[in-house]
């Protein structure tokens, strides 16, 4: 446990010694898509019967959470590496288990906390609901924890940035973007409509937004059955790589 919980503060200090841009950041850009997507789109278009501005909020709020949660395991295992500090860590008696929690439990809480901190500085744009608070827990939490073993996983398997910038650019960022964040997927076409059914990030996004507004694309039982397969899978993957210290021994 000593271990443990000394590897999970030093990645929380990492995050939050420079919070500014690591949880202040993230707040603005989500509070400019609000403001440039709201002012165009409020008014003009409804979503299952509620106001864009509110309909937007919680994929917001989800949003950050996802990419932040990825971004500090991502971040901090590459930058290990490359430094070569990783030593540091692999030397000491810790488990690859305890290895995994303290990366996992400190991209979490980055992401929760980016998440907080965007609900915050939105929910004066609009009249938000909260019917099931559970959910909003539930999904916010699987769904930071599986981003962050992803980016375990993303920053094992990188040796150099631009290979890490290309796994958030072309394969983190799509998924988001494409999840329902701004749009409810019933809007689109047939076929589009289906290949939104294989995005994972789609059911974080609906179930989040379901705890606010008690309504969604799909039925939260399914989203949650979803995230929680896709949560042990790549957390399965992650925890083989610790296991064979892929990439991270030499």
């Amino acid at each position: 446990m000593i271990g443990f919980l000394t590897l999970f503060y030093k990645e929380f200090l990492r995050f939050w010694k420079v919070a500014f841009q690591t949880v202040a950041a993230p707040v603005l850009t989500a509070l400019l898509y609000l403001l440039i997507f709201g002012h165009v789109l409020d008014g003009q278009v409804r979503v299952h019967g509620i106001e864009y501005t509110a309909f937007l909020i919680p994929g917001l709020v989800m949003m950050q959470v996802l990419q932040n949660a990825f971004a500090n395991s991502s971040s901090s295992l590459i930058q290990a590496k490359i430094t070569g500090s990783i030593v540091f860590v692999l030397l000491p008696p810790i488990s690859y288990s305890a290895f995994f929690l303290a990366y996992i439990l400190a991209a979490t809480l980055r992401g929760l906390m980016v998440g907080v901190g965007v609900l915050l500085a939105t929910i004066w744009f609009a009249d938000l609901q909260v019917v099931a608070p559970l959910w909003i827990l539930v999904f916010s939490v699987l769904g930071g924890a599986l981003f962050g073993a992803a980016g375990m996983i993303a920053g094992i398997w990188s040796e150099k940035f631009d290979q890490l910038a290309a796994f958030q650019n072309f394969l983190i960022m799509p998924l988001t973007m494409l999840s329902g964040v701004f749009y409810s997927i019933h809007s689109l076409p047939a076929f589009w409509q289906q290949v939104s059914h294989y995005n994972p990030v789609f059911y974080m996004i609906d179930g989040f937004r379901y705890g606010f507004f008690g309504v969604s694309d799909v039925a939260p039982q399914t989203s949650l059955g979803v995230v929680v397969v896709c949560f042990a899978a790549v957390s399965a993957l992650t925890l083989e790589l610790l296991r064979r210290g892929w990439k991270l021994r030499g």
